[in-house]
């Protein structure tokens, strides 16, 4: 019996690198539009509104910047207008902090400036039916513990629209709301760690709401906990953590947006039946750079991406996780990323339809040992791909299969992924492919693989 590959070759392979140069059921459109959910407006989980929210400090005016000294409170106006009422307030600067606790339409024409002096949150809307737009909400405080922010909303059917949001810890805080619009806002978090921002846009137990054509700018993460049926699209982040993160979130949907050079694109944490769709993907690198991760989440369709230059395309954590059930992945792009896709178990459940690999330095990496014919591998087009097309019907006569040869060593013993592409491990992959010492493990199998690369369906 030949001994174990790995066991040999991994210090050797170590020594002389070190020497070398390393040169279901899924949500429809329909139901995921705020305007067309019916039921109440509890939460989908059939609880009431429960005061949550730790009491918010109040700071007298001597305790916050001088810059706001002098101007007008905006509270005044709030309460000076009535109930249903359009408020259009005069162009200029206003000192926070502003509550609002009747349904109102706030107009600031991109011209009204709200600024807490660097204390506590800006803005509160703790009302049902009310409308901002073309504010900017500035100057929050730095307390985790209170959550100061630009924004916070503890209310259901309101519309927050084109604002710009800056110099604030957390951005716009959505807590037991439902069936909102969040849309056209511009959010930046404080110069702050990356670790200790606060999160661009939130959803805590919030429901069926609408969340699109906003733009995240060097923020922490975009969160949805606890919250399902929302939507989220054509959306822009870059320069942050988690472009999107699920949580116990369900029947959220996420097309059509884009996130740029973030650590993490989308990650679904014990979720089910997500949608993701039509978005690009780029630049997530770095240690734990990710375009879109799985933690035992399950169900969901994964179909129409571009997920390019990345530092691995999908990673895959004992998911699908609930027993019967799959994650489908359709028409997506993987191009140019350290890792194609990476499995961390072996729990099986993947299927694998019509995508295509091109460029990555592995397509495919399945780090548990057990069965590798658990996920389904059918129509997808890989530029590594040897065979011929004799009978011109555009599938390949012969299976792809990609085996790991020398690879077992960095995908078994992680700190080795540093030596991945030195020149020793391609020698001893090309040595391993003459005359293999052990027996090379299979990653993938696709019976039906193209032989010319498709047009890409949009």
């Amino acid at each position: 019996m030949k001994r174990p590959l790995v066991r040999w070759l991994a210090p050797l392979a170590l020594l002389l690198a070190v020497a070398t140069p390393v040169g279901s059921q899924l949500i429809t459109d329909g139901e995921a539009e705020v305007e067309d959910r019916a039921g109440d407006l509890s939460n989908a989980h059939g609880a009431v509104r429960a005061d949550v929210d730790r009491p918010k400090p109040v700071y007298p005016l001597h305790e916050r910047d001088k810059r706001i000294h002098g101007l007008k409170p905006f509270q005044e106006l709030v309460d000076a207008a009535p109930a249903g009422s359009v408020l259009r307030p005069p162009p200029g600067q206003y000192s926070g902090p502003v509550v609002v606790r009747k349904p109102l339409v706030i107009e600031g024409d991109g011209k009204v400036v709200i600024d807490a002096g660097d204390k506590g949150t800006v803005f509160s809307l703790e009302t049902d039916g009310a409308t901002l737009r073309g504010l900017r909400l500035t100057g929050s405080g730095d307390s985790h513990d209170t959550d100061d922010s630009c924004l916070d909303v503890r209310g259901h059917k309101n519309v927050i629209e084109n604002l710009q949001v800056d110099n604030c810890l957390f951005g716009i805080d959505l807590k037991q709301s439902n069936q909102n619009v969040v849309r056209g806002n511009r959010i930046s978090s404080k110069p702050l760690d990356l670790g200790v921002r606060g999160d661009a846009l939130r959803l805590w137990y919030s429901d069926r709401n609408l969340v699109e054509n906003n733009e995240i700018v060097d923020s922490r993460d975009m969160v949805a906990w606890y919250s399902s049926h929302n939507t989220y699209r054509n959306n822009v982040s870059r320069r942050s953590r988690y472009s999107l993160h699920f949580m116990f979130a369900k029947d959220n949907l996420v097309e059509g947006n884009r996130f740029y050079d973030n650590t993490v694109g989308i990650y679904l944490m014990y979720t089910e039946r997500v949608h993701v769709r039509n978005n690009v993907i780029s630049h997530a690198n770095g240690a734990a750079g990710m375009a879109i991760g799985f933690k035992e989440s399950s169900d969901s369709d994964i179909s129409g991406n571009e997920i390019i230059y990345c530092a691995v395309g999908i990673g895959s954590d004992l998911s699908p996780f609930q027993p019967n059930t799959t994650i489908r992945f359709e028409n997506n792009r993987f191009a140019f990323n350290g890792i194609g896709v990476h499995f961390t178990s072996e729990l099986g459940g993947n299927i694998f339809t019509d995508n295509q690999f091109e460029g990555n330095l592995t397509d495919v990496v399945q780090s548990g040992r057990g069965s590798n014919g658990l996920n389904r591998w059918s129509g997808n087009y890989f530029d590594t791909f040897l065979g011929f097309d004799r009978d011109k019907d555009g599938i390949g006569d012969t299976p792809h299969e990609q085996y790991a040869f020398a690879d077992q060593i960095w995908i078994e013993i992680p700190p080795a992924r540093f030596f991945k592409t030195a020149p020793v491990m391609e020698l001893l992959d090309f040595l391993e492919r003459l005359a293999p010492l052990s027996t090379p493990e299979l990653q993938l199998r696709d019976e039906k693989p193209r032989f010319v690369k498709p047009e890409r369906r949009t």
